[in-house]
């Protein structure tokens, strides 16, 4: 049987109304009158139609949205405590679905991320994004050292008092109270979403999280372990970056097939029984080509659970398919040192020592990192019933290609959800629904043309939903919307790929993505490349 129903219009979901008569509240007095005492308005500015807008000043995310719906724009301050304070972006639409959203940030970035709000307002939602309480790119954590309230507001509060405060804003900018509430974000914005889902369950009726950094603690010093095992640059079981893609092509080629389908994607990496060995050196080989015996046991040490003394477990590892983009993880070339993302977060966000030493790094780092939980970063409540007791529903998403967070990191939350909810006689697939996608990357793009774009709030050239396929079989957000209004979870999203991944060239290739632990199979006739040749079958006998 083929797993698709009938297509669901963009229009029947998103029934914009319009509210021109608010553009007399687009100034900073009409926000100042209705803000609490601890917050301001920094800026209020009305965006005409196919308008542009953002700031420079925002070094993480520095480019303006663009191709905006007719809207006000509107920057306010909130003094978070005596030493800190945030400040969140506001795009409310001159014609409003009734509907609030919020965006999430990326790695340790401390901006408002204008380009990802771009992506979901011409929806018709009003769209906040908070800058988490600092300036900076994904990988300075200069802000955060002896600075505990910055590093609470990076955390968690930031973003919950952003929509607390955004939903008052937006309620009172339109003189009505929203219908509905969604969150979207991916990476450290997929662990956002999870905190939300944890800590606050009646922020919002519907979150789409993907990849996310949910155990902060242990996914910073994972990258910082594995930084250390490809180091030093000159030694023997060093693997030059750049060789990263020669092992990329091994694992697509030797595993490709196991699905019985040979198309350049891996469709479940566990079923290859990945052989490194036949990268190895022989007599007389250019070694750019191959791998020594030395690096080939770096390759494998890579592709290991993390443990440490007295073999305890610390993190999942690579998975096989993620090799292109492992080198992501690592450092920088010619630094001769690892991540910043682990690095930094050791010396400025645990121990607050900016002469922390990385190469005196041990297991007792991973302990004081868990027992301090700096900032409340660590999204491990798996109790995860009163958002299910108040009508909340959760998709999740994982690249099974991802060079950054490991696919094994989503499963491993997903099964700790499940065995929460199940001694709680909580049937999660109600209220809970995971995709792992075959070649995806970390967030966006993919090994080779496997196809990627669910829409939702994935940045593509300011590009809304997913161009020619609005429906909820094809785009993530309007899936759990129509979840969340309508009652109807989605078994399967559709994933496209287009040529060099721009919506204004031909679709190379759409394949559908089935609710774990279901894959997509081939139905043994029609265009591989084609959604309608695949069909949805559980992988448990």
């Amino acid at each position: 049987m083929r797993c698709w129903p009938p297509l669901l219009a963009l229009a029947t979901l998103l029934l914009p109304r319009s509210y021109a008569y608010t553009l007399d509240n687009c100034n900073n007095a009409f926000f100042d009158s209705v803000l609490p005492t601890n917050a301001s308005t920094l800026l209020t500015s009305q965006v005409p139609a196919n308008g542009s807008f953002g700031q420079a000043a925002d070094i993480a995310y520095p480019t303006n949205a663009t191709n905006l719906p007719a809207l006000c724009a509107v920057i306010i301050n909130v003094t978070s405590s005596a030493t800190s304070s945030y400040t969140f972006g506001l795009f409310l639409p001159n014609e409003w679905n009734d509907r609030f959203i919020a965006v999430g940030n990326g790695g340790f970035s401390g901006g408002i991320n204008w380009y990802s709000m771009g992506s979901v307002v011409p929806y018709g939602f009003a769209t906040i994004s908070t800058n988490t309480g600092h300036n900076s790119t994904g990988q300075n954590m200069d802000w955060a050292l002896n600075n505990p309230e910055a590093k609470t507001d990076w955390g968690y509060r930031a973003l919950h008092g952003s929509v607390l405060l955004g939903k008052q804003v937006t309620n009172a900018y339109y003189s009505s109270s929203l219908s509905y509430s969604y969150y979207a974000g991916c990476s450290t914005g997929g662990k956002q979403g999870m905190q939300e889902v944890q800590m606050f369950p009646e922020d919002f009726d519907g979150v789409l999280v993907g990849a996310p950094a949910w155990w902060s603690t242990h996914q910073q010093l994972w990258q910082l372990t594995v930084g250390i095992t490809n180091l030093p640059e000159n030694s023997s079981h060093f693997i030059p970056y750049d060789m990263f893609q020669l092992m990329s092509d091994e694992v697509v080629r030797q595993c490709d097939a196991s699905d019985g389908i040979v198309d350049g994607i891996i469709m479940d990496p566990k079923k290859c029984n990945f052989i490194p060995q036949t990268l190895l050196c022989q007599p007389g080989q250019n070694t750019s080509t191959c791998l020594t015996p030395p690096q080939i046991e770096t390759w494998n040490t890579l592709h290991r659970p993390i443990a440490d003394i007295h073999n305890t477990w610390i993190y999942p590892n690579f998975g096989l398919g993620s090799e292109a983009q492992m080198s992501s993880s690592f450092g920088n070339i010619g630094t001769n040192a690892p991540s910043l993302y682990g690095t930094q977060y050791v010396a400025n966000y645990v121990l607050d020592d900016p002469n922390w030493d990385w190469t005196t790094y041990n297991y007792s780092v991973v302990q004081i990192a868990d027992a301090l939980n700096p900032g409340g970063t660590n999204a491990v409540n798996f109790d995860i019933s009163p958002f299910h007791a108040r009508g909340g529903k959760l998709l999740h998403y994982h690249g099974l290609a991802d060079g950054l967070i490991p696919t094994g990191a989503s499963e491993l939350l997903y099964n700790n959800y499940l065995y929460n909810m199940t001694e709680k006689n909580i049937a999660l697939d109600d209220w809970y629904r995971f995709f792992l996608i075959p070649g995806m990357q970390h967030c966006q793009n993919s090994v080779g043309d496997a196809p990627w774009y669910l829409g939702g709030a994935q940045t593509l050239a300011n590009v809304t939903g997913v161009p020619g396929f609005e429906d909820k079989e094809h785009d993530a957000l309007l899936a759990l919307m129509d979840w969340v209004e309508k009652g109807n979870a989605p078994d399967y999203i559709i994933t496209t790929k287009w040529q060099n991944d721009d919506p204004k060239q031909a679709v190379v290739r759409q394949r559908p993505v089935c609710k774990y632990p279901g894959e997509a199979t081939y139905n043994g006739y029609g265009s591989i490349n084609a959604s309608e040749s695949w069909s949805c079958v559980s992988s448990i006998p």
